[in-house]
């Protein structure tokens, strides 16, 4: 493979988001999460019911609201699962396909968690105004300028 043509390393998390995206179980959007530090990722989350739960894809959604509360967001799955392994988040960065919702954004802020990559922006407006007060960072990477070089293997 062409050495210019190698992913940065935003390209190739926010990539594994979209892929972990595919996992998702609630048909009214799809989402993947990938927690990383040092270029290691440390976990991956997406959107989907509760463990044991039947999914939405299966059984339809739960809607309040005009939302889906049947599921967990990619972001907090991703977060409880290094919490389950015991996975100190400190210091690290997300990568969601879509920017976190008021929720999530306050799990990524409490869990330790600096930077945050997102694919698409979703919805929250408050998000974008708290980051910047509260020094995390926030940098938007186009889904539409990602792709997945599997046509540019030897």
């Amino acid at each position: 493979m062409d050495a210019s043509k190698r992913q940065s390393w935003n390209e190739y998390f926010m990539n594994i988001a979209r892929i972990v995206a595919t996992r998702s179980t609630c048909n009214r959007k799809y989402v993947g999460a990938v927690i990383v530090k040092n270029n290691a990722i440390l976990s991956t989350g997406y959107n989907g019911s509760m463990s044991g739960a039947p999914h939405c894809h299966d059984v339809g959604c739960m809607l309040e609201n005009g939302h889906c509360v049947a599921t967990i967001h990619a972001e907090q799955n991703a977060i409880i699962h290094a919490a389950k392994l015991g996975i100190p988040m400190e210091g690290s960065s997300i990568y969601v396909t879509a920017s976190p919702c008021w929720l999530c954004f306050k799990m990524i802020v409490n869990s330790g968690i600096e930077k945050i990559y997102y694919g698409e922006f979703y919805r929250d407006e408050r998000t974008m105004l708290w980051a910047d007060k509260l020094g995390i960072s926030m940098e938007h990477i186009p889904m539409e300028t990602l792709t997945l070089p599997l046509d540019q293997m030897p």
